[in-house]
């Protein structure tokens, strides 16, 4: 069994756990619409060109640029118009030599056409007759077959989180359906104590505790893409804990338990993790504040997380190690946390060798970005009500003096 409370700064502490996280989600099919926010589990690529015929990228007149050359304000090219090119239509105008034709934005270039005159540089001149005052060259205006997209280009990459825009680049080109994502992971959570009751107990008896910490963990998870449809509040037996994990785990991609994994005889959290299967806890305690007893294992190539007890505690590790952890299962890129340079507003104190995670509230004070901490117990979950982030304070300095730069966590 791995020593007991050997902290580990938290970068170290993630390298010495995920590498041994073998198990991934598997692949599923969604529409493009269901897409959005998910994992593509391999690259997609465009099946045609786009667009599929040139087309015009103003309104004004398609012609031969042969038939413009020369043309100014002093100098007209007089062209005669033969028609109009109607949207949504195959282009059935011809052009001869000295002719054009009205065409609107999006429309199809008829064949022998190869540049549109924008309609400002023109003007009507008698009856069909259109002055243009300024030359245009071969291609100009015009939109080539398969500019925006060639058959067989990458239009997004494999473990890439689907934005909006992706969606309407798969929609443009005809893939509404079938698209390859990761599965979203299942997290099953257990949140153990006798003091715990349901949320939505009305009335509690002295010494009873309402749990948030899976509520909280669970709108993270799902903030990540990953799904909760497991939760169980689990006494203070270890007996009870193993075998609620061990029914859990084939039908899981990652366990979490939350308020057991303490500095004391009754939170045996750790143990009952290595009962379950090699190997074990690889991590019991992080250098960090809040969340020390933070507890990282794998069993049978899948995450476990022990995660303390103390609301703010829980939130913060499980931001820090849960998230990326769900995005890992799913073959992601790690996410990038926004992070924000700030001012700290206050004296911050820390002790060397350890990273704090401050809530703060961010404020603009002459142009500058200030961070101004929301101090409180860790147990306070009210203490995360009303900040924007967390001010990271670094692993070997023994705090933050007022108007130090700092880097701060965006929620």
């Amino acid at each position: 069994m791995t020593e007991f409370f050997q902290m580990l700064p938290p970068d170290e502490a993630w390298l010495r756990w995920w590498p041994q996280v073998s198990h991934r989600t598997g692949v599923e099919t969604v529409s493009a619409t269901q897409a959005l926010g998910r994992i593509t589990a391999q690259a997609i690529t465009s099946p045609s060109a786009l667009p599929a015929f040139r087309r015009t990228s103003v309104d004004g007149y398609a012609v031969r640029a042969a038939d413009t050359f020369g043309a100014s304000d002093t100098l007209p090219a007089y062209l005669h118009v033969v028609g109009e090119v109607l949207m949504g239509q195959p282009a059935s105008v011809e052009l001869a030599k000295g002719d054009a034709a009205l065409i609107h934005t999006g429309g199809m270039l008829p064949d022998n056409a190869d540049a549109v005159v924008m309609i400002e540089h023109t003007q009507v001149f008698s009856g069909s007759e259109i002055e243009v005052r300024k030359p245009a060259a071969p291609g100009e205006n015009v939109i080539q077959v398969g500019e925006d997209v060639q058959p067989g280009e990458q239009i997004v990459p494999a473990r890439h989180r689907v934005l909006p825009q992706d969606v309407g680049a798969l929609l443009a080109l005809g893939l509404v359906n079938d698209i390859p994502v990761a599965r979203r992971p299942r997290i099953s959570l257990f949140s153990t104590g006798d003091e715990l009751v349901s949320p939505d107990t009305p009335t509690l008896i002295p010494g009873q505790v309402r749990d948030i910490n899976s509520s909280t963990i669970q709108m993270l998870s799902t903030l990540a893409e990953a799904e909760v449809p497991f939760h169980f509040l689990i006494p203070d037996k270890p007996e009870n804990l193993y075998q609620a994990l061990s029914k859990a785990l084939p039908y899981s991609d990652m366990l979490v338990v939350t308020a057991g994994s303490s500095v004391s005889v009754r939170d045996t959290t750790a143990e009952t993790i290595n009962r379950l299967g090699s190997p074990g806890v690889l991590v019991h305690g992080l250098a960090v504040r809040p969340g020390k007893p933070t507890i990282l294992a794998v069993v049978d190539g899948k995450p476990v997380i022990g995660l303390p007890g103390n609301p703010v505690s829980s939130f913060v590790q499980f931001m820090l190690f849960g998230v990326r952890a769900i995005a890992g299962l799913m073959g992601a890129d790690q996410p990038r946390m926004v992070r924000v340079k700030a001012r700290a507003a206050a004296n911050v104190p820390s002790v060397a060798g350890r990273e704090d995670y401050v809530p703060v509230r961010l404020l603009e004070r002459d142009g500058e970005q200030w961070a101004e901490p929301a101090f409180g117990k860790s147990n306070l979950i009210f203490t995360l009500v009303g900040v924007d982030g967390l001010l990271k304070v670094p692993l070997n300095v023994t705090g933050l003096q007022e108007g130090t730069w700092a880097e701060v966590l965006l929620f």
